[in-house]
């Protein structure tokens, strides 16, 4: 089984992966799906370049998947609590280089640094608004 976060965005989901890819690296799956590729949608001018679909595979078992939400179709986009993603990284310094990549231009709510129960761990809110935690879990004998 594979468990994969999908994002919502309130017009930054292109931009946003984009900022994503730069960090973790991996490739879009399909490239970008534009509302505006529907066939028969009839949409608003500035909602058709918004993103329906988008999958950053960041490797064989992980991916990130986003669309921008349209007011047209009844969507509302709310800020708030209710999705964080969450990386494990395979070393410390790769946990502190995703973490300093991605928490730039955004809001550290605990900076990442060794935890009491024997982690490096670290969690912000990124510049698009989304919460993201990053552990990684010290092996016998690391510091």
């Amino acid at each position: 089984m594979k468990i994969n976060p999908y994002l919502n965005f309130d017009g930054k989901a292109e931009e946003a992966m984009n900022f994503y890819k730069s960090v973790l690296g991996g490739e879009f799956l399909g490239g970008i799906n534009y509302f505006g590729e529907i066939p028969g949608m009839e949409l608003p001018e500035e909602e058709k370049t918004k993103v329906m679909h988008i999958t950053l595979k960041i490797d064989d078992q992980n991916n990130i998947m986003a669309s921008d939400t349209i007011s047209s179709m009844g969507h509302v986009w709310i800020k708030g609590n209710h999705n964080i993603v969450s990386i494990h990284p395979d070393s410390k310094e790769d946990g502190e280089r995703i973490f300093n990549g991605l928490s730039e231009g955004g809001t550290i709510e605990m900076p990442y640094e060794k935890v009491f129960w024997g982690s490096y761990f670290g969690s912000f809110e990124d510049k698009y608004g989304i919460g993201w935690m990053v552990n990684y879990d010290l092996k016998e004998g690391e510091e």
